[in-house]
């Protein structure tokens, strides 16, 4: 398995293939409307537009797992990231992260990047893991690391 091998649906209800990013460097966060961490938003939107013509996307996936923090319809959502911070990268629709019922892409993210202090769940809000253009995961952050503290990283990773 790849992280190509996968696909989500968008909060348009298109389903994507995430082939569709191949040779992208890849950030994939799970994503909240009510949390502490939502600021975060106006961060990876900072990166995006600064790194994406060197191939960066973001891909944000709501989720409502944690303290009931994105219990919004798709409109909801998506209103909210544009009118407040400005949201330009995909987001897709809903998801869950941990459990039975985890989206398969956050099975296998969490699969190839988890141990240490991280576990194999995702603990909260705005976790966010790199994906370099060959499709492989190759970091994960803490959901307190704020965006701009990952672009040293990231441009390491565009820049291969």
């Amino acid at each position: 398995m790849s992280f190509y091998d996968f696909d989500a649906q968008k909060l348009s209800g298109e389903n994507v293939p995430m082939s569709d990013y191949r040779g992208k460097t890849v950030i994939v966060v799970n994503t909240a409307s009510k949390c502490g961490l939502t600021p975060q938003y106006e961060g990876l939107e900072k990166l995006y537009q600064k790194y994406k013509e060197e191939g960066l996307v973001i891909l944000g996936f709501p989720c409502n797992q944690f303290a009931n923090q994105e219990s919004g319809s798709a409109d909801d959502i998506r209103e909210f990231c544009e009118v407040n911070y400005g949201v330009s990268f995909p987001m897709f629709g809903k998801v869950e992260v941990n459990g039975q019922n985890a989206h398969p892409i956050f099975q296998y993210l969490k699969s190839k990047l988890s141990g240490g202090i991280f576990g194999s769940r995702i603990k909260w809000n705005f976790t966010k893991f790199l994906i370099d253009p060959d499709g492989r995961p190759v970091r994960r952050f803490s959901p307190v690391t704020k965006p701009e503290k990952m672009e040293k990283i990231i441009l390491n990773t565009l820049r291969k």
